[in-house]
């Protein structure tokens, strides 16, 4: 309860204002409130929203005849319900958020479980404009017998209540530039991929047939509405004034509604079928840029790279490959736009998302 005592003194009313970058601490340990249990219900809504359809979440017999218990919940919807948890308390009043490191998928949740997250302060550094500040945290996602499935650092630009209170020390904490494959040998416990169907799984392509340096177009454009991305981030119980305050986003730098970042990940994430239709796990995310912001009647396109192939530590059914997508809006993904080495990204890319897919061999 000692939490937010000095927002807490300040504010007689019952409504909450949510947290500015001066309510913040390095070292503070927020539990977010109330746990969600994940429900069918749940993934046939995110189903709807993005249509994925790897074989693992969309077939209960596939995914038992790997050995799951049942489909799992898609990786990208634990994510999201994790991180929608956090936003009352860390980025109710934020701008924007920047980034993600040090993502790891630790365990498969199932439709019963019940999530809960909690985020500690690990860095804060106000910016040269004395109106903003960036808070870093690591946030954890819990299923209801106390397992860590989800663990995260994200970074938030978040407004000052007051632009003349006093910068904090800065502290930046150093992240991994990626992780490992030590970091997420215990997702893969469990499954074999001995019985695996690829005609069932939409193709052939194996751990094998992928190359460092190869690309991938994904080929097609989804446009996003502005009534889609608003359910989508309610599905997540995420708050955050810029997805859905018209009103108050006409003030704006934009002057109108943002799409919340995960909405876009979940698209990519799902046109990324096309040629990786047997990536049936997200292991880990490495980083993730929301590059350029996306609004309802953007069409977003996706590509992908292949930068790195590792064998998991005493698996020889599975690999885990290191893909990098791009999200591109209102701009194909065969012209394959990008960075180039020493050059900022194209105008047209809004995500740049780096992550571990498992592979059966």
């Amino acid at each position: 309860g000692m939490v937010f005592r000095k927002a807490r003194a300040r504010r007689m009313s019952k409504t909450n204002p949510g947290n500015f970058f001066e309510d913040f601490e390095v070292g503070q340990t927020i539990r977010h409130a109330t746990p969600r249990t994940v429900t069918h219900g749940d993934v046939a809504v995110y189903a709807s929203l993005y249509g994925a359809r790897y074989a693992v979440t969309s077939s209960e017999p596939f995914a038992k005849s790997l050995g799951f218990g049942m489909a799992p919940v898609d990786d990208f919807l634990v994510f999201h319900v994790v991180f929608g948890k956090t936003v009352p308390d860390i980025s109710l009043n934020a701008v924007a958020n920047l980034g993600y490191a040090e993502c790891v998928f630790h365990a498969p949740v199932y439709p019963g479980d019940t999530l809960a997250a909690e985020s500690e302060v690990i860095g804060l550094k106000e910016n040269s404009n004395g109106k903003t500040g960036v808070v870093y945290v690591r946030s954890k996602g819990f299923n209801q017998h106390g397992a860590c499935v989800l663990s995260y650092a994200r970074w938030v630009m978040v407004n000052k209540r007051d632009h003349g209170a006093p910068p904090p020390e800065p502290q930046v904490p150093d992240l991994a530039a990626a992780v490992g494959p030590s970091d997420f040998a215990d997702a893969t416990c469990g499954i074999s991929f001995g019985a695996y169907d690829f005609t069932l799984a939409g193709a052939g392509h194996r751990f094998g047939d992928y190359e460092v340096g190869e690309r991938i177009d994904h080929a097609d454009g989804v446009t996003i509405e502005e009534a889609e991305h608003q359910s989508a981030t309610r599905l997540y119980q995420n708050t955050a004034k810029v997805h859905f305050n018209e009103f108050e986003q006409k003030e704006s730098r934009f002057g109108r509604r943002l799409i919340y970042g995960g909405v876009v990940i979940s698209l990519a994430r799902a046109l990324s079928f096309n040629g990786l239709e047997n990536a049936q796990r997200v292991l880990a995310l490495n980083g993730g840029r929301h590059v350029a912001p996306t609004f309802a009647g953007d069409t977003i396109f996706a590509w992908s790279e292949i930068l790195e192939k590792q064998d998991i530590p005493t698996r020889n059914d599975c690999g885990a490959v290191r893909v990098r997508t791009f999200a591109l809006k209102n701009q194909p993904s065969g012209s394959f736009a990008g960075t180039r080495e020493g050059k900022n990204h194209d105008p047209n890319v809004v995500l740049d998302l780096d992550y571990w897919v498992l592979l059966p061999r």
